[in-house]
């Protein structure tokens, strides 16, 4: 880490007033604080982090100064490679800040078939832990097993089903599967028999015994009734009157409350049926105009489901808890047993070549086991499904689903409004800002929401990639529309203060007058302008183009990029034309 870097850390830090999820933060004066095992194995079972020794939080993250920082810096060495459960190994250094001298430890992410990592002294089970915001949570012991199965490939959907025959599967579903497998896959199905065609495709495995058995994946693809065997492998869909989920007013507790099992095939046609009866219809404004469109898009629930149904943990300690879907009046959750599985993580989570099937043979059957009454299959296993239910929000104008990856659980929540409802059209319009691309009204819709926005977060709702998203939330910022804290790989973006976007629309800022009284008979600079009038670099720099393109400002230097660029009022007039709208700088 290079020092510049480390300033800037350090920066944020203190604007953001308290530690981040990747960096911990400890005084170390007195010595190496024993808590900072736990922040090793978090860091390591997570996503990696920045340990940093010698700041004070409590003090506005002042320097504490250190007594001795080797000492420190190979106690900290020590701690990694002798009480760690795998050893970490760190970048260790002691970097210059402030006239003191601080100790920082770069944490690397432990490879997946490593983890967890546990500090030796509480065993695997009590010192492994995982990082939540900016604090370190002790994982259980189910978390544990999770960590631990996920080293490999699981096999759990391979283990056979004792006591279940051919004859508990669904016969047509069988004779379907088998003629699409060696229509679709004939190298490698076509001269095969039933049972050899049913064995390499894992409908069948061998038990204990040596004999033939149905597979928990068979079971749960084609089985005619799996909850006899496995009573918690269903779903189950609650549709609650208030946001809370307590009783109404008038004393209702549910609007609906059934439960769905069956082969996964029939419980997503039935979970999708649930949500479809329950939901109402709401008004989309698009350049066709209204139209009127169920609340969430069939595609994005299709999706969610599926995943839900394909991707859970099939453990068994996980084998008695339900996927459960629940509506309320301002959302829907998906919640299913088992968090991200593999390279996905909530961060990459869609991106094109990113997936990782934590039930490879369910998944490899449900390609070729069809939706009851459908031609089309339960899923494709493409690695798509996150984009595509992506794809259908942005299209229905709403915004992106919340993703929550806790290990032992993943949850996908759909927030329940239209993002350019009308009355949301007609607050950006009143902005009077001309030239804002598709993708800033979006993301201006969901800030009004009270949402905080970071690159990710508006790459995710609009579809553009990392280059366009930074130049579009700049030029946001530039127009004082939203205000940023934070820089780089820390930068969080909310709606500006002077945007009171439930009373009408705000009187647009128009600086103009200020950047020409701050310049009078003078030639300066843009880092002089923002100095004397207080606005922000970006702010000066769109203003000062739309200067120069009405002509009342002219550069003096060849480019306005350049370091040495001044500016001064133009010859032409003396005069600004107070009135006169700003030019479209889009």
């Amino acid at each position: 880490m290079l020092d510049s870097e480390l300033a800037e850390i350090i920066s944020n830090l203190r604007l953001l007033g308290a530690d981040i999820a990747d960096i911990e933060v400890k005084n170390g004066s007195g010595g190496l604080p024993k808590s900072l095992r736990e922040t090793l194995s978090a860091f390591s079972n997570a996503l990696g982090g920045v340990v940093i020794l010698g700041l004070d939080e409590g003090q506005g993250f002042a320097t504490a100064g250190l007594r001795n920082p080797a000492k420190l810096a190979a106690d900290l060495a020590s701690m990694c490679s002798s009480e760690m459960e795998p050893a970490v190994r760190p970048l260790i250094r002691i970097h210059q800040f402030e006239g003191q001298q601080l100790v920082v430890a770069e944490i690397p992410e432990l490879d997946p078939a490593q983890k967890p990592c546990f500090y030796k002294g509480a065993g695997m089970t009590k010192g492994s832990f995982v990082r939540v915001s900016d604090g370190d949570r002790r994982l259980s012991s189910y978390e544990v097993q999770i960590m631990l199965s996920s080293r490999g490939q699981p096999r759990d959907d391979e283990q056979a089903v004792s006591g279940i025959g051919l004859e508990d599967l669904d016969q047509a579903s069988l004779e379907t599967l088998m003629a699409r497998l060696r229509t679709s896959r004939p190298y490698a199905f076509k001269d095969l028999d039933r049972l050899a065609v049913l064995r390499r495709a894992k409908v069948l495995v061998t038990d204990q015994t040596g004999q033939d058995a149905v597979s928990l994946a068979g079971l749960l693809a084609l089985g005619t009734y799996p909850q006899e065997k496995f009573p918690q492998l269903m779903v189950t869909f609650v549709h609650y009157p208030t946001v809370t989920g307590t009783q109404s007013v008038a004393g209702e507790r549910f609007l609906d409350n059934v439960t769905l099992e069956g082969p996964i095939p029939v419980m997503t046609r039935d979970a999708l049926a649930a949500i479809r009866r329950n939901m109402s219809r709401r008004a989309l404004i698009a350049d066709a105009g209204r139209q009127d469109i169920w609340e969430y898009p069939e595609t994005a629930l299709r999706e969610a489901v599926v995943n839900a149904l394909v991707h859970r943990d099939l453990s068994s300690s996980a084998r008695g808890t339900q996927i459960q879907i629940e509506m309320y009046p301002d959302r829907l959750v998906i919640k299913n047993p088992g968090g991200l599985f593999g390279p996905v993580t909530i961060d990459n989570l869609g991106e094109e070549g990113i997936s990782s099937a934590r039930n490879a043979t369910l998944i490899k059957l449900l390609e070729d086991v069809p939706l009851p009454g459908e031609t089309r299959t339960v899923c494709e296993n493409r690695g798509s499904g996150i984009r595509s239910m992506l794809d259908a929000l942005r299209t229905a104008g709403m915004s992106p689903p919340q993703f929550e990856d806790r290990i032992s659980s993943f949850t996908v929540t759909f927030p329940n409004h239209t993002l350019l409802s009308e009355e949301t059209v007609r607050w950006i319009t009143g902005l009077g800002e001309h030239g804002l691309t598709d993708s800033q009204c979006v993301a201006l819709a969901m800030l009004r929401d009270e949402e905080v926005l970071d690159n990710r977060a508006y790459r995710t709702a609009t579809g553009v990639d990392s280059r366009v998203a930074t130049a579009e939330l700049q030029d946001l910022v530039a127009r004082e529309l939203i205000t940023q804290t934070g820089t780089r790989r820390w930068a969080q973006y909310r709606l500006s203060p002077r945007l009171n976007s439930h009373t009408g629309s705000p009187s647009k800022a128009d600086r103009r007058p200020a950047l020409l009284t701050a310049l009078g008979d003078e030639t300066l600079s843009r880092a002089e302008l923002a100095a004397r009038t207080g606005l922000s670099d970006q702010t000066v720099r769109r203003w000062l183009k739309v200067m120069r393109q009405e002509g009342t400002v002219e550069l003096v230097g060849s480019s306005p990029r350049s370091t040495g660029a001044r500016y001064r009022r133009s010859r032409q007039t003396l005069l600004f034309p107070r009135n006169q709208p700003a030019l479209d700088d889009s």
